[in-house]
């Protein structure tokens, strides 16, 4: 079912460039979390396991190099030589399925364990339909409904990326819908996460980092240095480029606590991923304001369960306020006349080096959201001061 090693989000790519540069040593765990209770058919396991082996035998074409070489200049040639000799091992990763119930978890150093997240995604949404014989919309209605929303979005003037890998119906609908965009967006389709479909399309592959990068500062330099150390590490890695910010991983709050003037200048703008995205962005304006910066020189990425309705209610907000771009993923990539899954895979333990495990946290903006050990959380809402009923 996978086919290219880059049949990935870009962020996993550059999150693996700076953790080599960074974090050689470190390791980590992750799990599947299943929050829709979906209940598993016989045999899906077995499914599973096999696509994972499979994915041993990817690898990085010449013609995927050469591409990452031209469009990705911030990805030095030491880190694209690793990638070329970069191989899955699938014993990184532990299936296991009792009934309805499916567990799978990722163990490794974290350059490597890095990659499974995404791919591993895919997989479980395209097997949970195939498995089950789930119909879907025909090709042609799913790409009119394609281009009756990007030809909606390009009609209010507004930059939309495609962000819909990892729940996405299957592959075949993935690659007709980012055809779609870019056929008739014109320039309000600015690329999709998907570095395989970009690299297809000839469009830009888009993303910096995920809530993993921050979660990982928080055990290896306690949460009160968290949300900077990553930051700065960021910019040390890639200096200047990949200048979007995300902000949700112990609260907006707490992110611009640490979000100084510096860092605000130094930055393109942030990423909006959970709670009311209206509230978070007066609560963005309002911050740049205090530190003197222009907020209409700077861009929020709104990337959290998008919608049309959605979409148009934050531009009447933000219009000539502040700049604002999308990413939309299940939206796009399974609005295809099924009900999307509802799971995620996080890292749920790391192990700096030199140190022992530590449970990982991320403490969303929404308080029902929260992931992680309950007892870690506890500590970082008490290090964060984070005693609100809205934290």
């Amino acid at each position: 079912m996978l086919t290219s090693l880059l049949d990935n989000d870009f962020y996993k790519i550059t999150m693996q460039n700076a953790v080599i540069k960074r974090f050689p040593y470190a390791q980590a765990r992750y799990a599947f979390i299943n929050r829709g209770d979906h209940a598993f058919p016989e045999g899906f396991g077995e499914a599973l396991r096999r696509e994972v082996d499979a994915m041993a035998e990817l690898r990085l074409s010449g013609a995927e190099k050469l591409y990452l070489e031209k469009t990705c200049p911030y990805l030095d040639p030491t880190y694209l030589d690793f990638l070329a000799g970069f191989r899955y091992d699938p014993d990184e990763v532990i299936i296991d399925q009792q009934g309805s119930e499916l567990s799978v978890t990722m163990e490794g150093l974290w350059y490597r364990t890095i990659l499974w997240e995404v791919p591993l995604m895919a997989l479980i949404s395209e097997l949970w339909y195939r498995l089950r014989n789930v119909p879907r919309d025909d090709d042609e209605l799913i790409e009119k409904r394609t281009r009756d929303k990007i030809e909606h979005y390009r009609g209010l003037g507004l930059k939309i990326a495609e962000f819909g890998t990892r729940r996405r119906f299957a592959f075949d609908v993935h690659d007709r819908v980012v055809g779609a965009l870019k056929r008739y967006g014109g320039e309000s389709f600015t690329g999709s996460s998907n570095v395989l479909l970009a690299m297809r399309h000839d469009v830009k592959p888009i993303g910096t980092h995920a809530h993993e990068w921050f979660m990982f500062h928080g055990a290896r330099f306690g949460f009160k240095m968290a949300n900077s150390l990553a930051l700065e590490h960021w910019v040390d890695v890639y200096r200047g480029d990949l200048g979007i910010a995300l902000t949700d991983t112990f609260t907006s709050h707490a992110f611009f606590e640490s979000f100084d003037k510096k860092f605000a200048k130094l930055f393109d703008g942030v990423r909006h991923d959970s709670g009311d995205p209206v509230d978070f962005a007066a609560a963005t304006i309002a911050h740049y304001e205090r530190l003197g910066v222009d907020p209409r020189s700077k861009t929020i990425i709104f990337s959290d369960a998008l919608t049309p309705e959605r979409v148009e209610r934050i531009q009447a907000f933000c219009q000539d306020r502040i700049g604002m771009a999308f990413g939309i993923g299940t939206n796009f990539t399974n609005d295809v006349g099924v009900e999307p899954m509802n799971m995620v895979i996080k890292m749920v333990e790391a192990r700096p080096e030199g140190q022992h495990w530590l449970p990982v946290v991320k403490l969303s903006d929404i308080p029902d959201k929260h992931t992680g050990d309950p007892e870690m959380i506890a500590l970082a809402k008490r290090v964060l001061a984070l005693s609100r009923p809205s934290e």
